[in-house]
């Protein structure tokens, strides 16, 4: 049987790494490419990027089940250090941590070609379908250190040591001390991991470490300037301050809150 297989990768360079592993398998027909998250209707195998602007790949599933009577077999891509690997060993789906070897490939190719044997039974639907629901659940543990990989090495910063995190295109950097450490994903995927009792999003574009709030100053127009410990000033909009306030207290009758 031949496999039909579609590649959604929004690196070009990934792609084309993934065709060419893919198209040295006689059995396996890349039928189509994809640089976003567009439903992958129908087809046996999916290389999805967990991690891409406008549709993420669970958004793609989302919208998969409820169109297709059988949800095709999924091996997840993800530049994460352990980002929701638990939940894919779990369900018994596959995942390729970036950069990955050639035999790191074929060994997700393998399994992949079991799970196809399997998707007449359902059990695959079975599996993703649950994963989905696991993945909607409340989570009780955050992510305790993050993995930066550079060029030659893979390093490790734990949350507690970040003083706030900044949106940067497909990235967010994280700020620790005097360090910025770049790291793929996207604020919402980051916040999501993240501890809410230590860690606030207070604007689009910025998560901050509770305890590095110094002070907060009034602004124009409702936002607020949020000074921390370090002398860095962010800026608290308007569709933050509720929440922010919630955790630190109303400001006093002078309009400012320390801490």
């Amino acid at each position: 049987m031949t496999i039909r297989a579609l590649i959604i990768e929004d690196e070009p360079l990934g792609r084309e790494r993934l065709r060419t592993l893919l198209e040295s398998e006689p059995d396996v027909e890349v039928l189509a490419e994809y640089g976003d998250g567009i439903a992958a209707l129908g087809q046996h195998l999916v290389f999805l990027d967990v991690e891409m602007p406008g549709l993420d790949g669970f958004a793609v599933l989302e919208k998969v089940k409820g169109l297709v009577d059988r949800l095709p077999v999924v091996v997840f891509i993800t530049a994460y250090y352990k980002y929701a690997v638990r939940a894919f060993e779990v369900h018994a789906l596959d995942y390729l941590l970036k950069p990955f070897d050639d035999e790191r490939f074929r060994q997700a190719l393998e399994r992949a070609r079991a799970e196809v044997g399997q998707q007449q039974t359902g059990e695959v639907n079975r599996r993703i379908l649950a994963m989905l629901d696991e993945l909607k659940s409340p989570r009780e543990e955050y992510v305790e250190r993050f993995a930066v990989q550079t060029s030659d090495r893979v390093f490790f910063v734990r949350a507690e040591d970040v003083d706030w995190i900044e949106a940067a295109s497909n990235y967010v950097r994280l700020h620790a001390g005097k360090n910025a450490h770049m790291i793929r994903g996207t604020m919402q995927s980051v916040e999501a991991r993240l501890d809410p009792e230590r860690f606030l999003r207070i604007h689009r574009s910025a998560i901050v470490n509770i305890d590095r709030i110094r002070e907060l100053q009034p602004w124009f127009h409702g936002e607020y300037k949020v000074i921390l410990t370090d002398g860095t000033t962010l800026t608290l909009s308007r569709g933050y301050r509720e929440s922010l306030q919630t955790l630190l207290g109303k400001p006093d009758a002078d309009g400012r809150t320390s801490r």
